[in-house]
């Protein structure tokens, strides 16, 4: 089992504008098309054999829409996908939201303080983690050079007030801003990350220094698609130097235990 943690999907209807809007965001062009059947083909080709599912609510009354979408790519993935609900900093009824959430069967919350413009420790967030805590871990974007949304600071703020909370945080914890990363989130039990949208950037040595610095049981492979090459993102994982068994945990065993793929 291989399972891809980090999958943005969109209804084909407005994929292509979404994944424009994504590379604009990242100045880059995108390879793939961040639709259902593209993410199958993708990773039936190297051989994914799961994935997390999920999609951003960037406005509050997406919230609902969203979330009965993605439910509905679960149905449609025959055993091999799991889904993460939205949340909205901005959603009049964040418990009713969680109540849905829980109900459609999805198995956490995905934040993306960046695109949905609010601090990670500011009180928005910190309701959205309050009902989520003992409940749904979070997977939320982490670190940008350029804003200071979620930023190391204000995830370590976020980790100290919700110690029971599970939280993964995308990109090694801080995409662009490793360093400060490590530093401050890496003694956080309750703080796990994924390796989306950093082993690009990073030496092999440098990533796999991150990774033992969290710890391999705490690690999740994910490759942040439609950004870029599934195969190219395997064969960066491959090539950090890992351990067969540190491998193992990162591909499959820690999803399994955090989201319960089988």
């Amino acid at each position: 089992m291989i399972v891809d943690i980090h999958c943005h999907v969109y209804p084909d209807a407005i994929a292509e504008r979404a994944v424009a809007g994504i590379g604009n965001f990242y100045s880059m062009p995108l390879v793939n098309k961040g639709t259902l059947s593209d993410l199958r083909r993708v990773h039936d080709e190297v051989g994914v054999t799961h994935a997390l599912v999920f999609s951003v609510a960037t406005t509050p009354h997406q919230t609902e829409s969203v979330n009965r979408f993605v439910a509905g790519l679960v149905e449609k993935g025959e055993g091999r996908l799991l889904g993460l609900g939205a949340m909205h900093p901005d959603s009049p009824d964040p418990e009713m939201d969680v109540e849905t959430i829980l109900s459609l069967g999805l198995k956490g919350v995905k934040l993306h303080p960046d695109f949905q413009k609010f601090a990670a420790d500011d009180a928005r967030c910190f309701r959205i983690c309050e009902l989520c805590e003992g409940r749904l871990p979070l997977l939320i974007h982490c670190g940008d050079h350029r804003f200071d949304y979620s930023n190391p600071g204000r995830m370590e703020r976020l980790l100290k007030a919700f110690p029971r909370l599970t939280v993964l945080g995308a990109h090694l914890g801080g995409w662009s801003v490793w360093d400060d990363a490590v530093e401050k989130l890496s003694d956080y039990p309750n703080f796990l990350v994924d390796t989306s949208s950093s082993l690009y950037a990073l030496y092999p040595e440098k990533a796999r220094d991150i990774i033992r610095r969290f710890g391999a049981d705490r690690v999740l492979f994910g490759t942040d698609y439609p950004m870029w090459p599934v195969t190219e993102e395997l064969a960066r994982f491959h090539a950090l130097g890992l351990t067969p068994e540190e491998e193992e945990q990162i591909l499959s065993q820690n999803a399994a235990r955090v989201f319960g793929f089988q």
